[in-house]
């Protein structure tokens, strides 16, 4: 038996500039029934669980291993060969919603990060984001760039990874919060707007954060929430 297609088999896929040089793909429409899946979904709001593995503010889901396999076809059949991806060796997808308010952050999470935290050498890693909520104003993804030097932004993510919020914001004077916008440290170079059943795929080594634009109307209901697909594609490099 074929195992159903789950993912539009003929995307149409831009390449969004951002302004310090680098790109990310969004491919609009890519799922084939995403009013199906989101419906599904609404059902299944106690599956979901508190992340607990990464700095992701919010709660998760694994996918049905049908749609895991999918998202895992797809991106090596349109996506790997647009990325310095010779050949995918670890995928991990999950949907996710970010629900936790801004007085509940850790410091990390006032901060945008990467995904390629100590990848060996030889080693990519291509993130994607799937919207899968209606009400655009829940934000989409941005990305950026250090305003910094190097050394003032590891000084900075060493401190917000050990340091009590209260004594991380003292230190730097930064307010606790969802990352919104450049600021002293970093400039956002580029943003791409929610919109439902879009697809942004990135390479995971640039700077991004969700653009949590009202923490006051998170949920963490599948049928109102910011819910999204996340896939994570870690690759071999091309050969030099």
């Amino acid at each position: 038996m074929q195992p159903p297609t789950i993912f539009n088999p003929r995307p149409r896929i831009d390449r969004v500039a951002l302004d310090h040089g680098g790109h990310c793909f969004v491919i609009d429409d890519v799922l084939l029934d995403a009013e199906g899946l989101a419906r599904w979904l609404s059902g299944q709001r106690e599956a979901f669980r508190p992340v607990d593995f990464n700095a992701y503010p919010g709660i998760y889901m694994l996918p049905p291993p049908v749609i895991g396999q999918a998202v895992q076809d797809f991106f090596n059949l349109h996506l790997r060969g647009l990325f310095d991806a010779r050949r995918l060796v670890h995928m991990e997808s999950r949907f996710a919603m970010v629900t936790l308010p801004a007085s509940a952050l850790r410091p990390y999470q006032w901060l945008c990060h990467s995904d390629n935290f100590n990848l060996p050498p030889g080693v990519s890693i291509q993130a994607s984001v799937l919207y899968l909520f209606g009400d655009e104003s829940l934000g989409g993804t941005s990305f950026y760039e250090p305003a910094v030097e190097a050394e003032t932004i590891a000084s900075l993510f060493a401190d917000a990874s050990s340091m009590p919020a209260a004594a991380f914001s003292a230190r730097h004077g930064m307010e606790p919060g969802y990352m919104v916008g450049s600021n002293r440290w970093f400039r956002q170079v580029g943003s791409v707007p929610a919109r439902f059943n879009r697809l942004v795929v990135y390479d995971g080594a640039l700077l991004h954060t969700g653009d949590i634009l009202a923490p006051e109307r998170l949920s963490d209901d599948p049928a109102t929430g910011r819910l999204t697909f996340n896939g994570f594609f870690t690759c071999r490099r091309n050969a030099a």
